[in-house]
């Protein structure tokens, strides 16, 4: 989900990384959710690609089932 919104806003992961202030590689883990971001990460990342609360939720659940 992280990645079709990135992509929707028109930013490179490159660009992402930099808005987040996190290395690409780190970034890169965010887009393919294969780790979950840090709170002052996801902060951001609703902020910049402007996620509503119902898609955050649905990001949460499902990357916290994917860890467990």
């Amino acid at each position: 989900m992280i990645k079709e919104k990135r992509k929707l806003r028109g930013f490179t992961q490159e660009e992402m990384s930099k808005l987040l202030g996190i290395s690409l590689r780190q970034y890169v883990r965010i887009d393919n959710e294969e780790d979950l971001p840090r709170r002052d990460v996801l902060k951001s990342l609703i902020k910049e690609l402007g996620l509503t609360n119902k898609e955050i939720g649905e990001y949460i659940r499902k990357m916290t089932e994917n860890i467990a």
